[in-house]
């Protein structure tokens, strides 16, 4: 793997994730890097176990490495100075999806809090609801979805440069949160369509 604090973060990110015992997506995981501004990016999808494919409920996160931080890090790694600390950029999506009815927003909302745990001192902020309703092609069936993001940011500090496991603590909370999370939002008393797959377990 990679030394660098960014995959770092990626690792510490995925062992909460894991811990607080979701299952990742098959084939939902990315890591990108943007040719013209040099963004990287990596993306993953986690469900509750059991839920059988696609879940009812999932947690899609996005973790940035913007171009200046790149920079920052750099900087730092070669002079050990810091100008102006690097961050990462975190956002956070919470799903719910194969719905038979067009869902009540008010009802999602009022099941999440406005903020996420303390990141390192920072927390994400939640956003307002998106609602989806998608058609077969011969209009026959319909299904419904609607998902809340949360954004953010983790500021890396000399201690983290310095220190890559602090990454561990910073991000531990992340994943009981996320899990804790998808449990409510899938006890919330909505229709729900039947898998188009049985869970392989």
């Amino acid at each position: 793997m990679l030394d660098h604090v960014f995959t770092d973060a990626i690792g510490a990110l995925r062992d909460a994730l894991e811990n607080a015992l979701l299952e990742r997506q098959a084939f939902e995981e990315r890591f990108q890097t943007d040719v013209l501004l040099g963004d990287l990016t990596w993306e993953t999808s986690y469900g509750v176990p059991g839920e059988g494919l696609p879940p009812r409920v999932r947690a899609d996160l996005t973790l940035e490495w913007p171009t200046w931080s790149q920079t920052a890090y750099r900087s730092w790694y070669l002079d050990e100075e810091l100008s102006e600390p690097p961050r990462i950029e975190i956002e956070v999506i919470v799903r719910i999806q194969r719905l038979a009815h067009s869902p009540d927003p008010r009802r999602v909302l009022d099941a999440l809090p406005t903020e996420s745990p303390s990141i390192g001192g920072e927390s994400l902020v939640r956003s307002g609801p998106t609602v989806e309703t998608v058609s077969s092609p011969d209009l026959t069936e319909t299904e419904h979805a609607i998902e809340v993001s949360y954004e953010g940011g983790y500021e890396l500090d000399d201690q983290v440069l310095a220190d890559g496991s602090i990454l561990d603590d910073h991000f531990s909370s992340m994943g009981g949160w996320i899990s804790s999370t998808l449990v409510r939002l899938g006890d919330l008393d909505f229709e729900f369509l039947p898998p188009l797959e049985k869970d392989p377990d």
